[in-house]
């Protein structure tokens, strides 16, 4: 149905034949789902807009909050190596004060 004049022909013509109650029941059925698919559809173009935008937003908190994590990582990983060199500097310089006794 594409248009409403082609739903009034169709009208005229079901009452024409006198349908029973049971194809009167399922011919309303299938009128009723398909305002409320139309209506659905209609709901969702006129809120489209509005949760693209929530989802850009959502997107964008989520790759702030990932450039956030990557740059704790960056600073937790050139900190280690810092308190590493320090560690094993520590420990070199007991090292060879152990072998200068010893010898």
């Amino acid at each position: 149905m594409e248009t409403v004049q082609e739903l009034i022909p169709l009208v005229k013509e079901l009452i024409a034949q006198k349908p029973s109650r049971r194809l009167v029941k399922m011919y309303v059925l299938g009128g009723v789902l398909a305002l409320f698919g139309a209506v659905l559809g209609l709901v969702g173009t006129v809120c489209g807009p509005f949760t693209a935008a929530s989802r850009l937003q959502d997107e964008e908190a989520a790759v702030a909050a990932l450039r956030a994590a990557r740059e704790r990582q960056a600073l937790q990983t050139q900190a280690l190596p810092e308190k590493g060199k320090q560690h094993e500097a520590i420990a070199c310089t007991r090292a060879l004060a152990n072998r200068q006794h010893a010898s």
